[in-house]
């Protein structure tokens, strides 16, 4: 009898064989990751992918960086967990989160991003004394029960409530009220009918879990006027705008300043930390301060590994031209995506924002809402992606999902991608898109 090899091993003992939704991903049920270094990962089987997936964002600077990796060792040979008190690195990198981001006056530290954003929203509750919440269609923040609906919603469910789980309580889903993005007079509309029970808008001001929608002008200024006038709490999830984008995320690119940040990915470089920061009067009414209402607690929190990680990684965003190479790495990207497509007669738009780009299967101009999207050819869109792990190149094969560049990712990396893809795309016109689109959208459609 042949011996199990370790996806099937790891079914046998793990649900699905994974520890995250979207890691068993539609005929790639079997990869095992072995190794990872700069911008490559090499699985059990010796095969090496230029990654472009990244874990969702957090490497920034690549797999593995030597200086994140040594700052975490040296931390580890110093100083362990506690649980009491404070350390000299948690001080140093509030002081450095307060420093870099606009809205934040003071900060904690949690582990996930999922963490801030919960944290964020139940903040605002006790801040304000109020149930309803206000998120987006195609914006994601976390696995908690606010706000875990209407994210990658099939076309029949945009609209209607959507939730992405099972077990949430109905009365849970009634208290968030979902609009579509860069609809201002829905946004105006809600505050209207509701704005004296909103306790806050929560937003990607950049939704990059479908890819990347860029806010329109005016439409988060107005998000900011509406919560003002309310009284309500504007909170941007930054988990993936922020450090990527700008050392201050999306907020000191747009001028925008909201009330409560979240931030996460990286912040540490792939290293598990997350923070919320925001103005120093809802901050205090966390449980922090002995007597606040609003409980805030975990284990983890302000570990030192992950805590050096972070300072390593803030040091290096600062000191090096990283949003400098990433960025023009990215435009290379997009405008080379664009004329790939054009010259093989593909209707396809290449978007994206400095660092990360995605190309949808579909005719002009660029999405700026869910509804666009729609229109994106899933199945083309899996296909070529499928396709280009032939070629060595790995894009995350799940329907609107975005791409990363990082530091140690090369121009050489840049020509390889765009062969890849030409050949790619090529294969996929002539042999036709992925059939079976069964599990490649899977954040929707639960009951």
């Amino acid at each position: 009898m042949r011996p199990m090899s370790l996806s099937q091993r790891a079914a046998q003992v793990i649900p699905g064989g994974v520890n995250s939704g979207q890691r068993l991903i539609p005929g790639l049920t079997d990869l095992v990751v072995a190794a990872t270094e700069g911008a490559r990962f090499t699985d059990a089987q010796g095969r090496t992918y230029t990654d472009y997936h990244a874990a969702f964002g957090p490497p920034l600077l690549g797999h593995n960086d030597p200086d994140v990796a040594a700052a975490v060792a040296d931390a580890g040979r110093r100083i362990d967990l506690t649980g009491v008190g404070v350390t000299e690195g948690e001080v140093e990198l509030a002081e450095e989160i307060v420093r870099l981001v606009p809205s934040v006056e003071k900060v904690l530290l949690t582990s996930t991003g999922s963490e801030a954003t919960f944290h964020a929203l139940r903040v605002a509750r006790a801040a304000t004394g109020r149930r309803l919440v206000v998120k987006f269609q195609g914006c994601y923040h976390g696995w908690h029960d606010s706000v875990s609906l209407n994210v990658i919603s099939a076309p029949d469910k945009v609209g209607t409530r959507d939730p992405i789980s099972a077990g949430i309580l109905p009365e849970v889903l009634d208290a968030t009220l979902v609009l579509p993005f860069n609809d201002v007079t829905a946004v105006r509309q809600a505050f209207a009918d509701h704005g004296d029970d909103i306790a806050a808008v929560i937003l990607e001001p950049v939704p990059h879990n479908v890819g990347c929608l860029l806010p329109e002008p005016g439409f988060l200024q107005s998000l900011r006027d509406e919560t003002s006038k309310a009284g309500s709490v504007l909170i941007f999830d930054e988990v993936i705008t922020g450090f990527r984008h700008a050392l201050g995320g999306w907020q000191a690119i747009s001028g925008v300043t909201p009330d409560l940040t979240a931030m996460g990915k990286a912040i540490a470089n792939g290293y598990p930390v997350g923070a919320l920061g925001g103005r120093a009067d809802l901050m205090e009414l966390f449980s922090t301060t002995p007597g606040a209402p609003a409980f805030f607690a975990g284990t983890y929190n302000g570990h030192p590994s992950v805590v050096a990680a972070a300072h390593a990684t803030l040091r290096k965003l600062q000191t090096e031209p990283v949003h400098d190479h990433v960025f023009r790495l990215g435009a290379a990207i997009r405008t080379g995506l664009a004329e790939i497509f054009a010259e093989l007669g593909v209707p396809a738009v290449a978007h994206g924002y400095g660092s990360v780009f995605v190309s949808y299967f579909m005719d002009g101009p660029e999405p700026t809402t869910y509804a666009d999207l729609l229109r994106n050819d899933a199945s083309f869109f899996i296909g070529y992606r499928r396709r280009l792990l032939e070629h060595g190149v790995f894009e995350l094969p799940l329907n609107l999902k975005r791409s990363h560049v990082s530091y140690a990712h090369t121009d050489s990396d840049v020509d390889e991608l765009l062969t890849a893809t030409r050949a790619a795309v090529r294969d996929t016109l002539t042999l036709g898109g992925e059939r079976e689109l069964a599990g490649t959208s899977t954040m929707g459609g639960a009951s």
